[in-house]
């Protein structure tokens, strides 16, 4: 089954090539052909899956197109890392759809909707299949465009389009950097195939240094920096959630930031042989997800606590990754998937009902959405690290990871965010689902189509987990792994794990529900911190100083200098030469042409006179020349 990979991404595509020629006619059932095109996708990579456990891998390449003594290749490659993410997007991705049919109902461009989300699919597929870094890095362009047509898609408010050019524009930063690495690797391996970059890696190549080899992997790091949304290109992924709430949990789930944790396993060979690269990995990991933490600590709408999140996840992605946890981050990669996605639809089935974002406003919503409640209660477990959930055993595989890399500081900082995380969740929870009702709200009961993908990705927060747990062996690291090292369990960092995250909790609880007036206190007790953390570090005002207005004024003088003087200069000299053949047409018309024309008047009257003398009568010519011979001795006479 591995032979016919290349099928999984081509459905999502026919589904968006017929949802965009022939949706207005489809109308409504726009939805069953991107659903049932994705079905295809995910049973296909159900199939490719099993193959891969049992053994079986399969690269195909076919040369593109060749430049002098570079050539271009084309392929995929199903490998465990590529398997198991086929199944992850497919998955969250056709859930995703059928939680779309509920909540996009109405749209006036409900097939277009639908058409973008499987182009977006497509794209993240194609990028997962990629065999080298040139496919690679054309899927991650496509997928860049298609969350701007999705964060963007209600164009029609400002917000929304801001936020799609600002999601397209800082990711050009990092995409910058990525084609740079990518051309440096290219450069100097003479190929961007991942297998065989790794195995010219391993042969220690000749004038390939460390310096170089650092440079490529940064450079690489910098494309997942800005898809992965870390520290300092953070700043675009809490804008996005002025798209869709569906939109945000596949681009939160599994596509957009995922792809930046992908790249970075992917080419985890060149960042292993990079000198210092893993640790400028873990370091931006954490400072991300620290600072991303914080800031979902005081954040009050719904969809931006699970943004910051996201943000704060994918840098525990990163710590692991940078610590040399490679089956630890993508374990948590996946899982991540799973409970993220679970509760940014538990979220847009709140906002749904409700109609508002704010949970301040929220409130008692328990009782009057009980599966989307409950749902959110799984989803939050997992994301805190409880036992036995999903997020439990990858979140300690990561903890492991760091405890074992011997940097104390950074497991200290990772623990942190452990607990914080665990915090800012169940104060999600708590304001949201439990207490009494703190505004009198209109509740809408959720669609069937909006019920049935919580429950099932609730199912997978809980029992995903295990396939890297102890009981079964730690299969998942078994799998994936890129380093065939065996680690110890260590019972001191799974206790503190659960220590943490239940504080965390406990902590919320005493908070929100024993006494909800201890967080205003703290808030006017410590408002310098609060302030901070309320404007997100003021990191989008410092780039607003120090980065977008500079450069504008910038471009306004460069606006002017054009239009002024550059444009004034030669609108000058063309004034001026129009002023000078102006001229130079009235001396052709009425000097020159003047003097041409009197010559040709005076010869013409001339000619006139000579003509009437030419009466050929002899008498007349005799009289001429006896007047003539008068006037002659006339003058002979008397001059």
């Amino acid at each position: 089954m591995v032979n016919y990979a290349y099928l999984i991404p081509l459905f999502p595509l026919a589904a968006f090539v017929i949802n965009v020629f022939w949706g207005r006619r489809l109308k409504s059932n726009s939805a069953p052909v991107a659903i049932l095109a994705m079905l295809g996708s995910l049973a296909i990579s159900c199939l490719i899956l099993k193959e891969v456990i049992a053994g079986k891998t399969l690269e195909q390449s076919w040369e593109w197109f060749k430049v002098g003594r570079y050539s271009f290749e084309a392929g995929f490659l199903v490998d465990p890392l590529s398997a198991m993410m086929l199944c992850v997007v497919t998955l969250v991705g056709i859930l995703v759809e059928i939680y779309s049919i509920g909540y996009m109902r109405g749209d006036g461009r409900y097939h277009l909707f639908f058409a973008y989300l499987s182009l977006f699919i497509f794209s993240m597929l194609g990028l997962i299949l990629s065999n080298n870094l040139i496919q690679t890095y054309i899927f991650w362009e496509l997928v860049g465009v298609c969350s701007y047509l999705l964060i963007s898609f209600w164009f029609e408010k400002k917000s929304a389009a801001d936020a799609g050019k600002k999601a397209f524009i800082t990711n050009r930063i990092g995409d910058a950097g990525f084609f740079l690495g990518l051309s440096t690797l290219f450069y100097y391996l003479g190929t961007a195939n991942f297998a065989r970059i790794s195995q010219r890696l391993a042969h220690h190549p000749e004038g390939l240094s460390q310096g170089v080899l650092t440079l490529a992997a940064v450079l690489i790091f910098c494309g997942a920096v800005g898809k992965s949304a870390q520290f300092p290109l953070h700043v675009w992924l809490p804008d996005a959630m002025e798209g869709p709430t569906p939109v945000s949990a596949l681009i939160h789930a599994a596509t957009m930031v995922a792809a930046g944790v992908y790249l970075v396993a992917r080419s985890y060979a060149v960042f292993a042989a990079g000198h210092l690269s893993l640790e400028v990995v873990s370091y931006i990991g954490i400072i991300t997800s620290f600072m991303a933490g914080s800031i979902a600590l005081v954040q009050t709408d719904i969809k931006r606590i699970l943004a910051y999140s996201t943000v704060s996840q994918l840098g525990y992605m990163m710590i692991a990754l940078g610590t040399g946890g490679y089956s630890a981050g993508v374990f948590h990669l996946m899982t991540h998937a799973f409970f993220k996605a679970l509760l940014f639809l538990c979220a847009g089935s709140v906002i749904h009902a409700c109609g508002v974002q704010d949970i301040r406003q929220m409130g008692g919503l328990f009782g009057k959405m009980k599966v989307t409640a409950t749902t959110c209660l799984i989803g939050c477990l997992a994301i805190s690290g409880v036992p036995p959930l999903s997020g439990f055993w990858s979140k300690d595989e990561i903890l492991l990871s760091v405890y074992n890399s011997g940097n104390r500081v950074l497991y200290v900082l990772t623990l942190t965010v452990a607990f914080m995380t665990a915090f800012y969740m169940f104060r999600l929870l708590f304001l949201t689902f439990f207490g009494k009702p703190r505004e009198k709200l209109h509740i809408h009961k959720p669609a069937p189509t909006m019920d049935w993908p919580l429950i099932v990705l609730a199912i997978f927060s809980i029992f995903s987990g295990f396939v890297g747990s102890p009981f079964l062996g730690h299969a998942f690291s078994h799998f994936i792994y890129f380093h065939p090292e065996h680690v110890e369990p260590n019972h001191m960092v799974m206790i503190s794990s659960i220590i943490v995250g239940l504080a965390g909790i406990a902590l919320a609880w005493v908070f929100y529900i024993l006494s909800p007036g201890i967080p205003a206190v703290l808030a006017k007790n410590f408002s310098p911190v609060y302030n901070l953390l309320l404007n997100k570090y003021w990191i989008d005002e410092i780039y607003d100083r120090c980065i977008i207005q500079p450069f504008l004024r910038l471009t306004k003088f460069a606006f002017s200098f054009d239009r002024y003087l550059i444009d004034g200069a030669v609108n000058l000299a063309g004034t001026s030469c129009v002023a000078v053949s102006r001229v130079k047409g009235w001396i052709d018309k009425y000097i020159v042409d003047g003097l041409v024309n009197l010559i040709a008047l005076v010869v013409g009257a001339l000619g006139e006179v000579f003509r009437r003398l030419q009466t050929g009568l002899i008498q007349n010519y005799i009289l001429l020349i006896f007047t003539g011979v008068v006037v002659m001795v006339f003058l002979l006479r008397f001059i």
